[in-house]
């Protein structure tokens, strides 16, 4: 593995666990007022087209760090519905 992929995949790492604290914090309160549904969903898209973008690229870091994101993000978009 060469240092550019070793690198980006740190960064994947790093920007894709950022969203924990959020997903488990509107777990545990069973609140998401706090959570602007109009960029949740601006950030999904987003990371949508960044994951179809990597696809195509073949680039694992990107394909990663985004399927991991979305998904984190559509389970906060279901608590954020969920918890309204």
């Amino acid at each position: 593995m060469d240092f550019l992929t070793i690198l980006g995949l740190a960064a994947a790492t790093l920007t894709t666990t950022a969203f924990l604290p959020q997903m488990f914090k509107t777990w545990q309160t069973k609140s998401a007022k706090d959570v602007s549904l109009v960029t949740l969903i601006t950030f999904i898209t987003g990371v949508f087209l960044w994951l179809i973008y990597g696809i195509y690229l073949q680039s694992l870091p990107i394909i990663l760090a985004n399927a991991v994101t979305f998904i984190f993000n559509l389970i906060i978009l279901w608590l954020k519905i969920r918890y309204r």
